[in-house]
């Protein structure tokens, strides 16, 4: 369908009669322009239209209107580099996982990625999205399963082996904000360990990304983050494997389809970017484009 509607093509497309149609441009509750005296309709106004007249008019009409160019969500250094290397034209927004989730159900974003563990089945981010879903026509597709871990200076002077022997030593933890995935995880692995995350000691600033970590251990901040493994090697850190996570991204079902997520998806294939994950470290992308979730 064309991005402008004459009258006859606007009355079919929302099932009413030209009459109608004419009545509701007169009354000014239609959005419509005018070129040489002839009154055409853009289908993307119609559209959000449609959904600020509906039962739910926030969740539908953030749907209707077409998100910024941009992803949003947790960081990820592998999809990063995707990014810049695919020119798909899509920027990055980087924050934790639930705060990004909250965004792209706003049509902030065109996708979003997360990691978010669900405590009591141990799966990914599908409880997560299911949850939030509230309307939402998208997709939760597989980027990338990632070894999670903690993050220690190079050489490991403190012998760090777990959050248990951290917490021993007393060493200084740097945490994520909490929407993070990571902070979320933490938790759950902190609590497996039996350590009590109040009783740790945590430096009084929090991380906003795999590389805030790192960057706090180096600068001295801190001793010890949980970040994943690619993250430490890029910062010449030591690291102690705790968990392997599974990292998606969730994408509007009709985004999932233009050039700027297909451009990204087709890069994803192709001999540079699996030449890419060999230089990295704790990635495995043999399920990428797995899809986990269809929203109803």
């Amino acid at each position: 369908m064309r991005d402008l509607m004459t009258t006859h093509e606007v009355a079919d497309y929302l099932r009413l009669k030209e009459r109608k149609v004419y009545d509701l441009v007169a009354t000014g509750e239609i959005p419509c322009t005018r070129v040489t005296g002839k009154i055409l309709f853009p289908k993307q106004l119609i559209d959000i239209w449609l959904a600020r007249s509906s039962t739910f008019p926030d969740i539908t009409a953030a749907q209707a209107t077409p998100p910024p160019p941009v992803i949003v969500g947790s960081h990820d250094p592998l999809l990063e580099w995707a990014v810049r290397g695919s020119e798909c034209e899509l920027a990055l927004m980087p924050g934790g996982s639930l705060d990004g989730l909250q965004r792209f159900a706003r049509g902030e974003a065109v996708a979003c990625g997360m990691h978010v563990l669900d405590m009591i089945d141990g799966g990914y981010n599908v409880s997560a999205v299911s949850e939030a879903n509230a309307g939402m026509d998208c997709v939760l597709i597989e980027w990338a399963w990632r070894e999670q871990g903690l993050m220690v200076a190079k050489g490991n002077h403190m012998r760090i082996t777990s959050i248990k022997t951290a917490s021993f030593a007393r060493a200084r933890f740097v945490l994520r904000e909490a929407q993070a995935g990571s902070r979320v995880l933490f938790q759950f692995l902190a609590s497996q360990a039996g350590v009590d995350i109040d009783s740790l000691d945590v430096a009084d600033i929090e991380a906003r990304s795999e590389t805030d970590v790192g960057l706090s251990i180096i600068e001295g901040r801190a001793d010890t983050g949980l970040g994943i493994q690619a993250a430490a090697k890029q910062l010449g850190l030591d690291f102690i494997s705790l968990h392997r996570e599974r990292y998606d991204l969730l994408v509007r079902r009709k985004d999932f389809f233009e050039p700027p997520v297909q451009r990204l998806l087709s890069f994803a294939r192709g001999q540079g970017f699996a030449e890419r994950i060999k230089d990295m470290s704790g990635y495995d992308t043999a399920g990428l484009g797995t899809v986990h979730y269809n929203a109803p």
